[in-house]
């Protein structure tokens, strides 16, 4: 069998602590081999990087390597690779960046899907220079976003289209090539949130028709670093710079300070770790992640699939959403009870899950704070058939 859960499963430590880990969608657990690169990295001498001496060179060695694994992840280029602390930091950095090059009357698209990261900064860009916000709303019953009505919100002057390729709230993987489509007509720069669906999505940048992706390490059980990869390098050097060196170039141009070089060795490490989980995996990196991200993607659909089905007949669950085209992460509610006490009785029974109060975002747009909330569930690479039981077996003693 290529993809062995088992074996995969033998590969997280922290699967040891006896609970059913279904928070996916806050982070997934790291394996040993991501843990052991970053220990090897902080044990070994690693000093500031452009010196001639071994310990310098060794930085720059980790800067480089995390570059290129990032590029090979998504198919980008390594030049196009920003590194920093979270997702969060870098798409406000670069959103400032962007409205030094804007001016009144320009406008940006954001979605109702994406989290707060990839919409309150470009809302902010446009009320510092004077420009609007235009959304992009979902289907209230899927739950889908409409790629159709890209068409019209675009206009001469947008700047930014801002989506996500998948939503970690409910699942919801949008048409980007089509929004991407529309955007291009206006000559607007396509910014995606690849968050979330990095992990279970095999992903191109340039067949996604993303200018800038947007990822972390977090969600797939790598270390807390962010990465932006620009899909043409040479946008980078068009850009004001906000690094400290007046001389930086290319990706250093936003970057500030030094990089967490133990941080990084575990990036590359959590990359590997994605190109061999199937192993049927062969070839470069990029064909091993292309191989085994596919098989995620199958393994848990399949999983996923099942447990909607067990949830849907349910009369007193409701499951948040229709969309066709999903990653394996959703939110529910039963029927009678509010979100943090279905949680709390998860939790009881050794079960992971978090909940949201639906005030803001897209709960707050959907209005599920008036039913007391969500509960939000992740799988994940090392789910099984034993923790959608369990989890399905929870829930059934709530009717």
């Amino acid at each position: 069998m290529p993809f062995d859960i088992a074996r995969i499963r033998g590969l997280y430590p922290a699967l040891g602590d006896g609970w059913i880990h279904l928070d996916g969608a806050a982070g997934m657990l790291v394996p040993e081999q991501v843990a052991s690169a970053v220990v090897t990295a902080m044990r070994a001498p690693v000093s500031g990087p452009g010196a001639a001496f071994p310990a310098s060179q060794r930085a720059e060695s980790i800067v480089a390597a995390a570059r290129r694994a990032v590029a090979d992840l998504v198919g980008g280029h390594p030049d196009g690779v920003v590194l920093g602390p979270n997702p969060a930091v870098l798409i406000k950095r670069f959103a400032d960046v962007c409205a030094e090059t804007w001016t009144l009357g320009d406008e940006a698209v954001v979605s109702r899907l994406d989290e707060l990261a990839n919409q309150r900064p470009w809302q902010q860009a446009m009320r510092r220079i004077g420009g609007a916000v235009r959304w992009g709303e979902i289907d209230i019953e899927t739950c889908d976003l409409p790629a159709w009505q890209y068409e019209r919100l675009v206009s001469a002057r947008t700047k930014v289209v801002a989506i996500t390729a998948a939503a970690g709230t409910i699942g919801t993987r949008p048409d980007l090539p089509t929004v991407a489509e529309f955007a291009k007509r206006v000559g607007a720069m396509v910014f995606v949130d690849a968050t979330y669906a990095a992990p279970f999505v095999p992903f191109d940048i340039g067949a996604s028709g993303a200018d800038v992706i947007a990822l972390s390490a977090l969600t797939w059980g790598g270390p807390s670093v962010g990465a932006l990869v620009f899909r043409d390098p040479s946008v980078l050097n068009q850009l004001p710079p906000v690094a400290l060196d007046a001389s930086a170039s290319g990706p250093e141009r936003l970057e500030l300070g030094q990089h967490p070089y133990p941080t990084l060795a575990g990036l590359v490490a959590s990359i590997d770790f994605l190109a061999n989980l199937d192993d049927a995996a062969k070839g470069s990196r990029r064909n091993r992640l292309l191989t085994s991200i596919g098989s995620v993607k199958a393994y848990t659909s399949e999983l996923h699939d099942r447990m909607l089905g067990e949830l849907r007949a349910m009369p007193h669950v409701t499951v948040i959403g229709d969309a066709i085209r999903r990653i394996p992460a959703l939110a529910l509610t039963v029927r009678g009870r509010k979100a943090a006490e279905v949680a709390a009785h998860l939790a009881s029974q050794g079960i992971c899950a978090f909940t949201d109060d639906g005030s803001d975002g897209l709960f707050g747009s959907l209005g599920v704070a008036e039913v007391g909330g969500v509960v939000r569930i992740g799988l994940a690479h090392y789910s099984n058939d034993f923790d959608v039981n369990q989890f399905v077996r929870a829930l059934y003693q709530l009717r």
